[in-house]
């Protein structure tokens, strides 16, 4: 952990109750990268892909535009897991083959920015209760850091806990701790 946040890497999770409260900081977090000319990717079940999409239009932003461009990709959670796992697990190749090729596609047409992110693949396996390929990605987002310049943001339902107490571990994985308000606050 201490690599990451000496190197500035941004690795948040929002631990949300509601996806009204959750589509709110996502779309912030992105739009606030736009402003900065910053791309930005989602990777997140359909229902949550259309909310943010419309939220960010509230945002005066022009969506369509933006994924014509590339400015925004948006990506299927259920999909992007589909290529990745092996034997319920995310297999490392596969991760870094699927997810650096997009990201080396957004770098190539915004060279020099950083891209944001929001992801919410884990929380999909976490729901599944595959903990530890949920942990497991985390650690494969936290290697691909290594050579992508990137601030990440992760989802997870608060309800998901109730099933397993490993919150510790999943807070370990990230740099950040966003709370409710979108306000960052350092992991220790």
């Amino acid at each position: 952990m201490s690599n990451r946040r000496a190197s500035g890497h941004f690795h948040a999770v929002q631990f949300y109750e509601s996806d009204r409260s959750l589509i709110t900081i996502v779309a912030k977090f992105l739009a606030d990268g736009f402003t900065q000319s910053q791309p930005g990717v989602v990777i997140a079940t359909p229902e949550h892909c259309a909310a943010i999409e419309e939220s960010l239009a509230t945002h005066q932003l022009d969506v369509r535009r933006m994924k014509q461009l590339g400015d925004l990709v948006v990506l299927d959670a259920h999909e992007v897991l589909n290529t990745i796992m092996v034997d319920g697990m995310p297999h490392a190749p596969l991760f870094k083959h699927a997810l650096g090729t997009m990201f080396t596609e957004v770098a190539r047409i915004h060279p020099k920015h950083t891209v944001r992110a929001y992801g919410e693949m884990v929380n999909v396996l976490w729901q599944d209760g595959l903990t530890a390929a949920a942990i497991r990605l985390e650690t494969l987002w936290n290697e691909l850091a290594n050579s992508y310049d990137f601030k990440l943001l992760c989802g997870y339902s608060m309800g998901n806990f109730y099933k397993d107490a490993a919150v510790g571990e999943i807070t370990r994985q990230h740099s950040h701790l966003l709370a409710e308000t979108g306000e960052a606050a350092t992991i220790n």
